[in-house]
């Protein structure tokens, strides 16, 4: 059976998503916000995969790499060039992604499935008739980025959060953002 999946992404004002392989922005409870949805499952025998590009995954801190408690899946067209662990699964596509988590052992213990960046993946992820819903920080601001995100698709509409999923302007180290749920409507 085809699983669904979500992309997850914080987004300032000039749609920026990092910078030299960095976020832009420090803000801790958004981080904790990031870790506990990727996180989160309702069978405790399964966990969570997040997929990303080769320069997220080294964009992460390297004592925080891979994303500890989930299923890390990164992709790139290079593997032999990078040196991964090997509890990290490389893929060369997301394509190649899905269907490993489709029709192999990972995917049996897989609950949720988490697109986690960079700019190309969100984008080919969002164009999948299995995305279901972007999870996306709307940051009150402008930061100076070298990454973007990509346009939302119009099939995408926003619905109510989710019951843990704060509600309303939040606000640390006086920046303020609003976390959204697209939902894709032609599923």
């Amino acid at each position: 059976m085809s699983k669904k999946f979500s992309c997850i992404v914080a987004v300032c004002e000039n749609r920026g998503i990092g910078i030299n392989g960095d976020l832009p922005w420090k803000l801790k409870q958004e981080l904790k916000y990031f870790s506990h949805t990727t996180k989160k499952v309702n069978d405790a025998d399964k966990r969570n995969a997040v997929i990303m590009g080769r320069k997220t995954y080294f964009g992460v801190p390297e004592s925080k790499r891979p994303l500890s408690e989930r299923l890390n899946i990164v992709l790139t067209r290079n593997a032999a060039a990078y040196t991964f662990p090997p509890d990290v699964l490389v893929c060369g596509s997301l394509l190649e992604a899905l269907h490993k988590l489709d029709s192999t052992d990972h995917g049996e213990y897989i609950e949720n499935i988490w697109v986690v960046g960079g700019n190309s993946v969100y984008k080919e992820a969002m164009e999948s008739d299995r995305c279901h819903r972007i999870y996306l920080t709307e940051i009150k601001k402008q930061f100076d980025c070298d990454a973007f995100f990509p346009e939302i698709p119009n099939s995408f509409v926003v619905i109510d959060n989710d019951p843990d999923t704060p509600s309303g302007v939040q606000e640390e180290n006086g920046i303020q953002y609003v976390y959204k749920i697209y939902e894709n409507k032609q599923q």
